[in-house]
């Protein structure tokens, strides 16, 4: 089941972090080569962990403003 088929974001507790492509881009509406570019001018905050691009759901929820996104501090 993928976050589209849902048709919402999971909760910060169910899922720490999304995939850049194709769970985030995908939800926010934008191409692959889109959301890659957002990433590399710093509009997507992401983890990187080896090669793989990892956006923190929290942080997607507070960008969309959601309002059940926690605020945490860095």
């Amino acid at each position: 089941m993928t976050i589209t088929d849902e048709g919402h974001l999971p909760l910060p507790q169910d899922r720490a972090t999304l995939p850049v492509w194709p769970d985030t881009g995908r939800i926010l509406g934008l191409s692959k080569a889109s959301t890659y570019e957002a990433v590399r001018r710093g509009d997507i905050p992401v983890i990187r962990i080896g090669r793989r691009l990892l956006v923190p759901t929290a942080a997607l929820r507070r960008m969309l403003q959601l309002d059940d996104a926690p605020q945490t501090t860095p």
